[in-house]
């Protein structure tokens, strides 16, 4: 692996919904474990599809093996806040006679952030997991973050903890937990993107956020759905300018050709334009990956993706 890589424990994938974070997480993990590391995923009580990219059974809130290398759970809040509970008591049983009931529970659903660190503490949790002979039970988490906004208020729970809670177990993990997110060679912060202008922009702000409000670095930038260019600049400008001046009709060979290629062209020059502002704003470490013709939903393609990361940042 390349310096640094190997020595991170906990990986926190998050960015705008819909560019395709599921997908960057699933290609992470096998790139993880072709790299010889154990993977735990970790899911924040979601409809998950990925399963369908590791071409495994559904998630669910207990962790299981889900392929070579590779063990996920989706964590469900009210389960963690009681494996915290048991852990922190020593008692499932004294656990459940002083919280299963349903007073309790419905102070605890009203108490701000509790589940949002049930999810967050459970899987920072398990990067201090340890098997008999002393070894970590995984070599990396790696944490499939909510979107945006909802990632960012996860993110501030245990600093909050930490601010305002008296000593004692809950402030002691959250100080832990806390400082492995501030420390950027055991925590990688990955922000998932598409060269397109409004993910960009909410990219731009999240980092900000992170980095500004949160004091979290971000370690890496990885832009999805990048499409090859066909078209230098020049030619680019050429083609749209083509397409969008008057011209005679000809044969709708033609036509359809003029007109792909405008489109094409118009397509290439935004995608230049974002990928510009996202390394001039974020000077991030990048991993650009391919827009696949067929889909980015299957094993196999999660296989080519996985390929870009150990090419270009794990090996």
């Amino acid at each position: 692996m390349k310096s640094g890589a190997s020595q991170v424990r906990f990986v926190l994938v998050t960015g705008k919904g819909g560019v395709g974070k599921s997908t960057v997480v699933a290609s992470l993990a096998k790139a993880h474990a072709k790299a010889g590391r154990r993977v735990l995923v970790a899911l924040c009580n979601v409809k998950e599809g990925l399963s369908k990219l590791l071409g495994c059974a559904p998630l669910d809130a207990d962790v299981r093996p889900l392929a070579p290398g590779i063990w996920g759970v989706n964590m469900e809040p009210e389960r963690c806040v009681e494996e915290y509970g048991a852990m922190t008591l020593h008692s499932k049983t004294l656990y459940t006679l002083l919280f299963d009931n349903r007073y309790v529970r419905t102070f605890l659903r009203a108490v701000p952030g509790l589940h949002e660190w049930s999810m967050l503490g459970k899987a920072w949790w398990h990067t201090t997991e340890t098997r008999d002979d002393g070894s970590f039970t995984y070599d990396v988490v790696i944490l499939d973050a909510p979107a945006t906004g909802h990632g960012l208020d996860m993110l501030r729970v245990p600093k909050v903890i930490v601010d305002v809670v008296p000593p004692g177990i809950l402030r002691r993990d959250a100080e832990k937990a806390w400082d492995l997110f501030r420390d950027p060679a055991r925590c990688q912060v990955v922000l998932v993107t598409l060269a397109e202008e409004m993910p960009t922009t909410e990219t731009l702000e999240l980092a900000a956020a992170l980095q500004g409000d949160l004091g979290i670095p971000v370690g890496r930038l990885v832009v999805n759905g990048v499409t090859t260019p066909l078209f230098s600049r020049e030619e680019r400008e050429t083609l749209i300018a083509a397409g969008a001046a008057d011209h005679t009709p000809g044969t709708d060979l033609d036509e359809g050709l003029r007109e792909a290629a405008a489109a094409r062209s118009e397509r290439e020059t935004q995608q230049a334009r974002q990928m510009k502002r996202l390394a001039e704003g974020l000077g991030l470490p990048t991993t650009y990956l391919p827009f696949l013709l067929d889909g980015a939903t299957t094993p196999a393609s999660t296989d080519v993706l996985a390929k870009r990361f150990l090419d270009g940042w794990l090996v």
